[in-house]
């Protein structure tokens, strides 16, 4: 059987697609090929200029497409609250919800607008809190699909609810590992609440393996401008493939709920699409429901009736 790939994506016309960090990278890529496949698509990233760009990119791909851009910084949660209410206050359904705007390897600790540490704040409660307030529209599909990008680092990662925030111990990777954990543990718990509502509402993850995009630049990686030039083309793959697993598990008609999917090489570092391995840390039920109880309690946000 021949890869997957952008030509195996069905028409996607008439559906709706919000993709997060959509401004370049995977986002992009992902936006691109869903708006190429029909779907009417928001794009969203902090950066307005950025945005303009990214919608200039899309239509100059793919002449007449659906696509707009909506500011909304996921470091800032009255941001993400501001890009839900607008959502689903104009009536229409969301069929397809991609959670992939994140940051890796802050050099430092740092925290966003709202006191979280950057990492678990921007990479886990932002989506979080989108998820839960989109829940109205994305019930109005007959069919949504809800989509949030995790990661291979998720394998090395335990959630610390003594230090979820690295107040007491911080370490780049660290933080970064254990907020890609705590997504991965969100579609899954998510898909089973939906599952126990009887919701048509699908929850899924994937990972882009090791996709070489500017994400690395924020993490002031020393010398990644070398490493980008000989050693990462060795295992890494581009923006390109790097998407494929996110629109594999937004758009494939043979994706299950619950499931993860990412690139089937060697490590899932690249390759072509298929189930991706899930570590026993991420399908803890009785830890996941925790996380979903220190989400709400930090964010004020809880998820509605999923029926």
């Amino acid at each position: 059987m021949a890869p997957w790939g952008l030509a195996d994506i069905p028409d996607q016309s008439g559906k709706r697609a919000l993709v997060t960090g959509a401004t370049n990278g995977i986002g992009l890529e992902a936006a691109a090929a869903l708006a190429g496949r029909g779907a009417s698509v928001i794009l969203t990233g902090r950066d307005a200029g950025r945005g303009a760009a990214a919608l200039a990119e899309v239509r100059r791909r793919h002449p007449g497409a659906q696509v707009r851009f909506e500011l909304a910084d996921a470091s800032r949660l009255a941001a993400i609250r501001s890009l839900a209410a607008s959502i689903v206050a104009d009536g229409a359904p969301l069929d397809i919800l991609l959670n992939n705007a994140g940051l890796v390897a802050a050099p430092r600790r740092a925290t966003t607008a709202d006191g979280f540490e950057l990492q678990f704040g921007v990479n886990f409660l932002a989506p979080y809190v989108l998820t839960a307030l989109l829940i109205p529209a994305l019930r109005r599909a007959p069919a949504a699909r809800i989509v949030t990008i995790a990661s291979v680092a998720h394998r090395r990662a335990r959630l610390d609810f003594d230090d979820l925030q690295g107040e007491r111990h911080f370490s780049r990777m660290g933080a970064y590992a254990q907020s890609k954990l705590a997504d991965l543990m969100m579609a899954i718990e998510l898909d089973r609440r939906l599952r126990a509502a009887g919701s048509s509402i699908m929850s899924l993850a994937a990972h882009p393996g090791i996709a070489l995009t500017n994400i690395f630049e924020g993490a002031r990686i020393p010398f990644v401008g070398v490493l980008k030039a000989t050693v990462f083309p060795l295992f890494t793959h581009g923006s390109a493939p790097g998407a494929l697993p996110g629109l594999f598990a937004a758009t494939a008609p043979s994706a299950q709920p619950g499931a993860y999917y990412g690139p089937l090489g060697a490590g899932e570092r690249r390759g072509p699409v298929g189930p991706a391995e899930v570590k026993p840390q991420a399908r803890d039920p009785v830890a996941a429901a925790r996380l979903f109880a220190v989400a709400e309690q930090l964010t004020g946000v809880g998820f509605p009736d999923l029926a």
